[in-house]
């Protein structure tokens, strides 16, 4: 035993007198801070020192402490399908512990986020499960809800806008701030981010406000450009360079600055260059046989018709020259009309107009035009319910036709006219 080595140790031996007797035995007894270090100065109890540390490293090889499975979590807790979390998994690796994604998680909870939002956020952003709840996600969604966002809002400019660690990162306020009084409305501004282009990472200085001075110096006012740039979020994202080229052509088409066609003009330009351009404008020309005069005037009144496709282009032209049998001048002062719905407006009305003409219930034929103008309201009145009784079915073959189910012809008393 330790006191008895040491009692023994301390007898006096030899010719010491009492004043060194008493000193050997206090350095004897005074023992280094360590328990386990005075152990080791006695020999006798080193090889059981030995003993012990070997029953340690031996047992912690048994019975490991478990590690933190972040594939199995992403599956299990968030909800990602395998694949996902495989993928996941790779970029957050590092984490050993569910202690910070656990708490992530019950913060986007009280949010207001569901399971799938949840997923959907996880899978796009991963290491969203490594952000502290306290110095960075807390702060930053409160600044949000402090901009006029409410929860919901928050929820949806979040999973709009996942992915790239966005959300992480204390920029994002203050570029949603300036967002939202560009874009005039918070729910302006969820519509435009509804696009694949991401403005949010758009530098602010260097790339987005000289866009909008570009807009402004174009005599566009607030409101045009919040319409335009909802319309063509990808703006924010391109260098002025690209904005001159697409105002130049704008321009080309015959449409000024300043006039109240050149948001639409800026519009159907977006991204198509000059070429890409010019052919559509000949497509158009040679399917409406118009002369260049001719598309001149109907591109500059309804830019429009520049994104419209071939296929559609081709069924308007025989819709209106070939059944309608309009003139291909008419049709280019009134250009609007191929902007409607071939299916859902303008062949129905037509046959609803032809009907009650061949079946002598109109006074005075309108023109085309106003016709397919009409808010659906108004023709309803003007050209339905005036003839219940003459043509009791005419609502319901009308309304058919609308939806698509078009009638091979319109019924009249108990008897079917064709149409």
């Amino acid at each position: 035993p330790l006191r008895q080595l040491t009692t023994e140790s301390s007898k006096p031996t030899g010719n010491f007198s009492p004043f060194h007797r008493r000193r050997r035995r206090r350095a004897m007894f005074r023992l280094p801070r360590s328990t386990l270090s005075g152990i080791l100065l006695s020999s006798s109890i080193s090889s059981l020192h030995r003993c012990l540390l070997s029953a340690t490293v031996a047992g912690s090889r048994i019975s490991p402490s478990p590690s933190f499975a972040v594939e199995e979590y992403l599956v299990d807790t968030c909800g990602l399908t395998r694949p996902q979390a495989l993928k996941a998994s790779a970029k957050i690796s590092h984490i050993k512990s569910p202690t910070n994604p656990d708490a992530v998680l019950a913060f986007l909870a009280g949010l207001g986020f569901s399971g799938a939002d949840v997923s959907a956020l996880i899978a796009k952003d991963p290491k969203f499960l490594c952000a502290s709840v306290g110095r960075t996600l807390s702060p930053i969604f409160e600044e949000l809800t402090g901009l006029g966002l409410s929860r919901s809002e928050v929820v949806r400019l979040v999973l709009l806008t996942a992915g790239g660690g966005r959300f992480r990162r204390t920029f994002v306020v203050s570029r949603v701030h300036y967002y939202l009084s560009l874009f005039g409305s918070s729910e302006n501004l969820l519509r435009a981010l509804k696009g694949r282009f991401c403005f949010l990472d758009s530098d602010l200085e260097r790339r987005v406000k000289p866009t909008v001075t570009l807009l402004q110096e174009c005599r566009l006012g607030a409101c045009d450009i919040a319409k335009l740039l909802i319309a063509v979020p990808r703006m924010l994202t391109t260098n002025t360079e690209h904005i001159r080229v697409m105002v130049a052509c704008a321009e080309g088409i015959g449409v000024p600055r300043g006039s109240g066609m050149f948001r639409a003009a800026l519009h159907a330009v977006a991204f198509q260059s000059e070429e890409e351009v010019a052919a559509k404008v000949e497509y158009l020309r040679n399917t409406f046989s118009w002369s260049h005069a001719e598309v001149g005037i109907a591109v500059s009144k309804f830019p429009h018709l520049l994104r419209y496709s071939k296929d559609r282009l081709q069924c308007m032209s025989e819709f209106f020259i070939s059944e309608a049998g309009l003139e291909p001048a008419y049709i280019a002062q009134q250009p609007v009309m191929l902007g409607y719905s071939l299916e859902g407006r303008l062949r129905p009305r037509y046959y609803v107009i032809k009907f009650l003409k061949e079946n002598g219930l109109l006074k005075r034929v309108p023109k085309c035009s106003t016709i397919f103008h009409y808010v659906e309201k108004l023709f309803v009145d003007r050209h339905i319910h005036p003839h219940k009784e003459a043509a009791p079915h005419l609502a319901e073959d009308y309304a058919a036709a609308c939806r698509g189910e078009m009638q091979t012809c319109f019924r009249f008393m108990n008897q079917e006219r064709s149409i």
